[in-house]
């Protein structure tokens, strides 16, 4: 039997979500790669475990991780209820809905009549009565923001979640979002960006318009999907990301100005006496404007490598300086 870790609060940083009343850890796990059916549960259930006695209370889902779509939920409530069901009221589990579940014209996008019915069956996978936060995976062009926004509301005041937030949006479709829900009176709490020293987008006024706003921000792959550590200094591991069938990067991805970007960068993290990994993280949380950062993990090394970077988040100027020439 699972006994949870009695020191698990001593040494994560909790840092507050906005205007909220929630605060989340600096890290936050992320379930969107290795807790699929193609993956092994057991090690799934062991990076939870560990993720959990480090002071990790939030774990982030979606209705369409896996791969195949669903799975991730379905394992995460089958380790929920094996190890940590008990401490259900220490956890802020998240889904989302947006991307394509299932066929016909009602398994996509952001209509009331999607969502509504995503979450139901992401509560049904999870053997939940309701998530934490349900976010709004990404903007629907061909949906009003009425529409969606009007459906997230709709959930809170059944029941099935406590907070909502957005994912993907930009600035303005973000500013007008946030406008609506808080005339409905169900504030947006986060928003989900992707982020990272190679994907810097949210610096161009969402970061800003987040603070002014009040709400939370936690970005989604930070490390550029594994590409931000010290696997391709050199080559391809066959082991790596890159280098399975259904990741998301590619070997193409992998080209020789990056390669040499990514050296200089490990040059440095040295130098602080960080992992590349660590570093990038830290990067990102150095920055009071940020909430939480996602991490995801594939092996118990690689979530303890990454929850070294709490160890050092502040940055010199010259650092900076010579980060921000690389990255050009």
């Amino acid at each position: 039997m699972y006994l949870a870790s009695a020191s698990r609060y001593r040494d994560m940083e909790y840092r507050r979500c906005g205007r909220s009343g929630i605060k989340l850890p600096a890290l936050s796990l992320g379930l969107w790669h290795n807790f699929g059916h193609v993956d092994v549960l057991d090690t799934g259930r062991g990076l939870i475990r560990q993720a959990f006695d480090a002071g990790i209370t939030h774990f982030d889902l979606a209705n369409n991780y896996g791969p195949p779509p669903g799975s991730a939920e379905e394992n995460f409530g089958r380790i929920l209820r094996q190890d940590l069901a008990q401490h259900r009221d220490e956890l802020m589990i998240s889904s989302k809905a947006g991307y394509t579940m299932w066929d016909g014209p009602y398994g996509d996008w952001g209509s009331k009549k999607y969502l509504v019915s995503s979450l139901d069956q992401s509560l049904k996978r999870m053997g939940l009565d309701y998530v934490d936060i349900f976010y709004h995976h990404r903007p629907d062009p061909d949906t009003p923001l009425e529409e969606t926004m009007s459906a997230l509301h709709l959930l809170v005041q059944q029941g099935k979640a406590l907070y909502v937030g957005l994912s993907n949006y930009r600035p303005e479709e973000a500013r007008k979002a946030f406008a609506i829900l808080k005339e409905l009176g169900t504030p947006c709490l986060i928003h989900q960006p992707k982020y990272s020293m190679f994907e810097r987008w949210v610096e161009d006024g969402l970061l800003d318009l987040l603070q002014d706003e009040g709400v939370g921000c936690i970005p989604f792959s930070p490390l550029a999907q594994g590409l931000l550590t010290n696997k391709y200094l050199k080559d391809i591991p066959a082991d790596s990301r890159a280098a399975k069938e259904h990741g998301f990067l590619k070997v193409d991805d992998i080209t020789a100005e990056v390669r040499e970007k990514l050296v200089k960068l490990n040059d440095i993290a040295k130098e602080r006496g960080q992992s590349l990994a660590q570093m990038a993280l830290a990067w990102l949380l150095k920055d009071g404007r940020v909430t939480s950062v996602l991490i995801g993990a594939s092996r118990a090394e690689q979530l303890k490598d990454s929850l070294g970077c709490l160890e050092n988040t502040i940055f010199s100027l010259s650092e900076l300086e010579a980060i921000h020439d690389i990255l050009g």
